[in-house]
């Protein structure tokens, strides 16, 4: 649902744009604010879960970034959504680590493969019900206005505010961590503070480090691929919401079929090799994925990419926290991964400034994968392998 909020916009880049009378580079700020201070709330969420349990920290975690999310509905300005989308990054950085260590903790470490790429795709369902939501809704809110402005990407803001109702899910339906119960009875390695919790981070810095560089090239590879496409479609070919929601939904679910494949392979050939495999598998599809002229080609393209993009991130749970000592675990491994986010987070601007200046998306988008994918193959090859790793012991 994170992902779902965070999608909106992406979808509604163009119609922004037009509504503040900006460029779409500068709405694009907008997705770059959310992505540089998702870190922030990495590290707040995540020490406030090591010490008070991941269950309250997850439903605090996601009324923040609802009510953000309402909030931005009504903004009278750019830089007033600027501004809310900044504060939405805090509140939605803080979820995949806490969320993270909650499943894993919980779940069996048999076929936690499957698991990891059952849970990271719970983004790319994210991004096919924000698709679905704007091909069927968007027309609709577009037929009103509010103060003078278009309503129609502020209807789907509205929307967007619906993940506060997992509170109520979460709070009545969700067990806490007995990981976490454990370690605090023993009142052995509970994390006390903020301060701790970054203690505790720097005490393992090797692996830490190639985490923030692993997760610099995996949302470079997510964000690159997803994050500039519907524009693509509409500004370079032409396509409608209803057509370019319905590409969407298509190509996500090639992400949620890659997610769980390449998850469940990695319990058999291993986490790197699961991840370079699909790294490498996604340079073929970018003839029809970015270069390519026809529906079907674009859809066809698209779906392989996703298949192989989200089919490398469905690793990406299970491995993370495999690697992540137990004291902080719901810190670790959602602050590298959005230190990573941080780091590749002007991605976007500099693709719709080359974008801008080529007179189009599909050069840019090309030039990414290749680059990109390469990156996250190579920097995979130098982990380790840490598969069935007891979370309660480690």
């Amino acid at each position: 649902m994170d992902a779902f909020d965070y999608f909106i916009l992406v979808f509604c880049v163009s119609a922004v744009a037009s509504d503040f009378r900006v460029q779409r580079s500068e709405v694009a700020e907008a997705l770059f604010l959310t992505l540089a201070f998702r870190p922030v709330g990495a590290f707040l969420f995540g020490a406030m879960a090591d010490r008070y349990g991941r269950r309250p920290t997850l439903m605090f975690n996601v009324a923040s970034y609802s009510i953000l999310e309402l909030a931005c509905a009504f903004a009278g300005s750019m830089h007033t959504l600027l501004i809310l989308r900044a504060l939405f990054g805090i509140a939605m950085g803080g979820e995949w680590g806490v969320g993270a260590a909650l499943a894993f903790e919980t779940l069996p470490k048999e076929n936690r493969g499957f698991f990891s790429g059952l849970l990271q795709e719970g983004y790319a369902a994210g991004y096919l019900v924000a698709a679905a939501a704007y091909a069927l809704l968007f027309p609709w809110f577009s037929r009103f206005t509010w103060h003078g402005h278009s309503f129609g990407w502020r209807g789907m803001f509205l929307v967007g505010a619906a993940p506060a109702l997992l509170v109520l899910y979460i709070g009545g339906k969700v067990d806490e961590s007995p990981a976490w119960k454990e370690r605090r009875q023993a009142a052995a390695s509970a994390t006390r503070s903020s301060g701790e919790a970054l203690r505790g981070v720097l005490r393992y810095g090797g692996t830490f480090l190639f985490l923030v560089i692993l997760m610099t090239g995996f949302n470079a590879f997510s964000h690159g691929t997803q994050d500039l496409y519907p524009t693509f479609l509409q500004k370079d070919h032409g396509f409608s919401a209803q057509l370019t929601g319905a590409i969407a939904i298509l190509y996500n679910i090639g992400a949620l079929a890659g997610g769980m494949v390449f998850g469940t392979l990695s319990e058999r050939i291993g986490r790197k090799r699961a991840i370079i495999l699909a790294a490498l598998l996604a340079l073929p599809a970018v003839p029809l994925y970015a270069l390519s002229h026809s529906v079907a080609a674009l859809a066809t393209g698209a779906f392989v990419m996703q298949f192989m993009v989200q089919g490398a991130w469905g690793v990406i749970p299970a491995w993370l926290t495999e690697l992540s000592p137990g004291p902080v675990r719901a810190t670790f491994p959602g602050f590298a991964y959005q230190l990573g986010n941080l780091i590749s987070s002007k991605n976007v601007v500099i693709q719709a400034r080359f974008a801008e200046r080529l007179g189009g998306y599909s050069v840019v988008l090309a030039w990414t994968v290749v680059i990109v994918a390469v990156y996250v193959a190579v920097v995979a090859a130098f982990g380790r392998e840490a598969r069935g790793t007891d979370l309660k012991a480690a």
